[in-house]
C-alpha cells in the first residue's frame, strides 16, 4: 500500500500524471515556438511535472536509485523555471531561463518514458534487455538531440511582453 492505495493503483496514477505532464509539456513547447504563453496549459504542465517527480519518491525503495536522482534534478530545474515564470514574470534573462528549464524538465520526463518503454514493452526489451545496448542509447540520443534543437529554437522564438508595473 502506498498512501492508502495499492501499488498498482499508485503506479497507474503516477503514469497518468506523467503522461499528462508530457502531453501538456509538448503543447507548451509548441507555444514557445509560436511565441504564445498558453498560461493554462503551462500551469498544468508545471503542476503535473512537479507531481510526477514528487510521486516518484512514493514508490517503495531501500536505497537511492537513478530515478530518484532524475527526480531531484527535475525538481530543482522546475523550482527555477517556476520562479522565472511566476516570480520574475519572464523579465530579461528570466525568459530564456524559464524556456530552458521547462524544456529540461520535459526532456527528463521523456527520458524516463523512453527508459520505461524499453523496460516494459517486450519488443523494446528484447532489443535492449539491460537498458545499456545500442538501440536504447540511440533512442535516448535521438530524443536528446530533438530536445536540444527544440530548446534552442524555443529560446529564440519565445518572446512575450512582460507585465509592466502600474
Amino acid at each position: 500500500m502506498v498512501f492508502g492505495m495499492s501499488l498498482a493503483t499508485y503506479t497507474l496514477l503516477h503514469v497518468v500524471i506523467s503522461l499528462i505532464g508530457i502531453a501538456s509539456g509538448l503543447i507548451v513547447v509548441f507555444g514557445f515556438l509560436t511565441a504564445k504563453p498558453l498560461n493554462g496549459i503551462t500551469a498544468l504542465f508545471l503542476i503535473t511535472t512537479v507531481l510526477t517527480s514528487v510521486s516518484g519518491f512514493g514508490f517503495p525503495f531501500d536505497h537511492l536509485l537513478p530515478s530518484h536522482i532524475v527526480g531531484i534534478i527535475s525538481l530543482v530545474v522546475l523550482a527555477v523555471a517556476i520562479a522565472a515564470r511566476y516570480v520574475f514574470h519572464l523579465a530579461g534573462s528570466w525568459r530564456w531561463i524559464y524556456v530552458v528549464g521547462a524544456a529540461i524538465a520535459l526532456w527528463l520526463n521523456v527520458f524516463v518514458l523512453v527508459a520505461q518503454l524499453f523496460m516494459k514493452v517486450p519488443a523494446l526489451k528484447a532489443l535492449a534487455p539491460a537498458g545499456k545496448e545500442p538501440p536504447f542509447l540511440v533512442a535516448q540520443l535521438v530524443v536528446l538531440a530533438v530536445f536540444i534543437v527544440l530548446t534552442i529554437a524555443s529560446a529564440k522564438r519565445f518572446h512575450i511582453e512582460s507585465p509592466r508595473p502600474a
